[in-house]
Parts: C-alpha cells; sequence; structure tokens
C-alpha cells in the first residue's frame, strides 16, 4: 500500500478519539462497575414509569434499622427496595447476610444476592430461600393498589420470622394493617424524586423509626 493509500484512511481528531474512549470507558463501567461504586445508589437507572429509589438518608435510615432488628448475624430480606440493599452492601457490614428480591434484572449485578422476584406469582422463590429464614423483611410493594399488596404480603409472611418493614403509601394503612398486622411509623421516608402520594412506613414491631419525627 503506498502512501497516498494511507492518505485516504479517514483518522479521527485527537479531541474525538479523547471523546471515544471516555464514553467505552463509561459504558464499560456501568456493566461492569467496580466493588466500591456498584452498590451507590443511582448506579442503575430508575425507570421513570415505575421505580422511585429512596433518598440517601432515607435509605441510611431504612438499612440501619434493619440492621438493628435483624441483631447480629441476622438475615435481611430486601423486597422491591433495591436502594436500601445498595445502602446494606455499602456500609461493608459483613455480620450479617442481605438478599434482593427484584423484578428488574439489571440487579442480578449483585450475583447470588439477587433473586429475580414477580410479584404476582409471590411464591415463586428459588429453594435455597427456606421458609420463615429472615430476621426481618424490608418491602416496598412495586405498584399503590390493594392486589400488589396483598400478593407482596404472601412473600413477606413466608419469608420473615416474624418482624416486617414495609414502606408503601398512606392510603394503605388500613389494608396493610388488616394483611400484616403493621402500624404506621412517624419516620417519613423520601425519595430522590417527589411523588404525587403521601408515603409512609409501616412496623410491626418496637422500632427506632417510631422515634424518627
Amino acid at each position: 500500500m503506498s502512501d497516498s493509500d494511507d492518505d485516504d484512511i479517514p483518522r479521527l481528531s485527537s479531541h474525538t478519539l479523547a471523546a471515544l474512549q471516555e464514553f467505552y470507558a463509561e459504558q464499560k463501567q456501568q456493566s461492569d462497575p467496580g466493588r466500591d461504586d456498584k452498590y451507590n445508589i443511582g448506579i442503575i437507572e430508575e425507570n421513570w414509569l415505575s421505580q422511585f429509589w429512596y433518598s440517601q438518608e432515607t435509605a441510611f435510615h431504612l438499612a440501619k434499622e434493619a440492621i438493628a432488628a435483624a441483631g447480629e448475624h441476622g438475615r435481611i430480606a430486601c423486597v422491591s427496595t433495591p436502594s436500601v440493599y445498595q445502602k446494606l452492601r455499602a456500609l461493608h457490614r459483613e455480620d450479617f447476610s442481605v438478599y434482593i428480591f427484584e423484578y428488574d434484572k439489571r440487579f442480578a449485578i449483585y450475583g447470588e444476592e439477587f433473586i429475580f422476584y414477580d410479584y404476582n406469582n409471590p411464591l415463586d422463590l428459588p429453594e435455597k430461600i427456606a421458609a420463615h429464614s429472615f430476621d426481618i423483611v424490608i418491602a416496598d410493594p412495586p405498584y399503590l393498589s390493594k392486589e400488589c399488596l396483598r400478593k407482596t404480603s404472601e412473600t413477606i409472611k413466608y419469608l420473615t420470622q416474624g418482624k416486617i418493614l414495609l414502606c408503601t403509601g398512606a392510603v394503605m394503612e388500613e389494608e396493610a394493617a388488616k394483611l400484616l398486622g403493621v402500624k404506621m411509623c412517624k419516620f417519613i421516608p423520601k425519595h430522590t424524586r417527589t411523588l404525587g402520594n403521601e408515603f409512609r412506613c409501616y412496623v410491626n414491631y418496637d422500632s427506632g423509626l417510631d422515634r424518627e419525627i
């Protein structure tokens, strides 16, 4: 090939090449985030139609409450509460075990701790998830409806040894009490986006969240 042939080959400017390299680096990080980054809330973007991540402060409060309620070497189930799971793991605590039950398979980046979960099939869980094997279940039904809460409640009651921390709309207070025996807490959870419905936490045990005003 002659020098004149080389001149005909399109070449990227240094600026364009740098931008392209940055793009590929970002794509690689998103597909395979590092140990320090993959538990950050927001590393997996919200689906704006159906997903609402908790604020950092709320995720921290709920994670600390779950740890306190589970006790030393406790087991925590995060049902449709990925930002609480992420905060639990971001705390770098190894003295408890935690699983994330999620329909969104992007959370499979968390390996064996990810359990695919469809609330329409509330008891369709892998064999390794034994009945009543979690010290506490923290759950946030993906839709604000009685049917969704009823089906998610089946999962909660199957998983928990007793303690339940439920996050859902204030309008579900009566239904939540009937299905799970939970009462509204003083602590008011917040999200990264403003929701159209008032959102609250409910528990069925003596909780630190009831001292948060």
